[in-house]
């Protein structure tokens, strides 16, 4: 526990005081956003606003890991340090806020609203999502137990969804295409939903506070544990301890950087940011053994991702109709007459409830097994 309050601490300072020293940099370099010329008018205001704030709390987390285990050694030699768990969380995050640096870079230094095209963006996220899927497989603990299963999952592995392939798990290169897409959807899902200041920083600071509960959780009902009431409830994860932490340290980063982007934004997190966050979340669901309970967690993101989809398909099939005024679901309320305060605070609720429901649903699975 003193590990997450160290962890914590570190993170929310570094994110907190870090963040004005970025944005009078990027005022300097004239580095602001560009808002696209068809969404709604009253965003033309934020034009100019500086953006790849996700490099600040990308930068915080990292620090504050490597900090933490550093600082915990010192008052306990014992302490045996980073995990293979941990080190692959920091390995996705960054790899994927890298890919939405360079995609942010572009944007700004063009002053037009598009980075990387297409392909090259799908070009990075998948160099960094097959490395990460293939090295999660690896580094076996003691018990013989890697960072991730090839098993599919909800609040833990479920083999009786793997009966098709003989009871042995999906395979490496079906797990490798499994954890894409499940990277890919967190990663457009967050992208999506950071149209709004604050509102991607909040939701996702209430989705990693989840996540430290359920490694608290996992650590504490380990299999292998002498103190559980049945070994049929017990987690094969390979870190959970480290997991919380790095979760710990996520929501504090965000809390820090929540300061300066909560409206009106003084800093965006730009796609550095969004897919660093994307790819953390879905870092937590493959590792933690909670792939299918991310879609109840983050079911804000979901409804969002759904909305644009439900947008573009019927557009497509009804030749031009929509269901929506304007997709992502929250420009589709801005339209309506709400204000952007209150969109953004009635979607934090949402990202609440459905945190609440997948936390109680990873609960009652525990329960259920007693």
């Amino acid at each position: 526990m003193i590990a997450l309050l160290i962890g914590a601490g570190l993170a929310l300072a570094f994110a907190l005081a870090g963040t004005p020293f970025f944005i009078r940099f990027l005022v300097k370099q004239g580095y602001g956003q560009i808002i696209r010329e068809d969404g709604p008018t009253s965003h033309q205001i934020k034009r100019g606003t500086p953006t790849m704030g996700g490099t600040v709390f990308v930068g915080a987390v990292v620090a504050a890991y490597f900090l933490t285990h550093l600082i915990v050694w010192l008052l306990n030699p014992e302490w045996t340090g980073p995990t293979a768990s941990g080190l692959l969380m920091i390995y996705l995050m960054v790899g994927m806020g890298l890919v939405g640096f360079l995609d942010d870079f572009l944007k700004i230094s063009k002053q037009h609203n598009t980075g990387l095209n297409p392909k090259g963006k799908l070009i990075g996220q998948a160099v960094v999502g097959i490395s990460f899927a293939v090295m999660a497989l690896g580094f076996p603990d003691d018990a013989g137990r890697t960072p991730a299963s090839t098993f599919i999952s909800f609040a833990r592995d479920i083999p009786a969804l793997n009966l098709a392939f003989a009871g042995a798990g999906l395979g490496v290169v079906l797990f490798v295409i499994w954890s894409n897409l499940i990277i890919t959807a967190a990663t457009n899902g967050v992208n999506l939903t950071d149209g709004l200041d604050g509102l991607a920083t909040g939701a996702s600071i209430l989705v990693f506070a989840a996540y430290t509960l359920i490694g608290i959780w996992q650590s504490s009902q380990a299999c292998g544990s002498h103190k559980l009431p049945s070994q049929t409830v017990c987690y094969e994860v390979r870190d959970p301890r480290d997991l919380a932490l790095v979760a710990c340290i996520m929501f504090a980063a965000l809390i820090g950087f929540l300061w300066w982007n909560t409206s009106p934004a003084k800093i965006f997190m730009g796609d550095t940011g969004s897919l660093a966050i994307g790819g953390a979340m879905a870092g937590f669901a493959i590792l933690s053994r909670t792939e299918i309970l991310l879609a109840i967690i983050g079911g804000l993101f979901v409804v969002i991702s759904l909305s644009v989809i439900i947008q573009v398909g019927f557009f497509k099939l009804s030749k031009g109709k929509r269901v929506f005024l304007m997709a992502p679901l929250q420009h589709h309320f801005e339209l309506k007459g709400w204000r952007e305060v209150t969109v953004v605070v009635r979607f934090w609720i949402l990202a609440g409830l459905m945190v609440a429901v997948g936390l109680g649903a990873f609960y009652a699975e525990w329960i259920v097994r007693l």
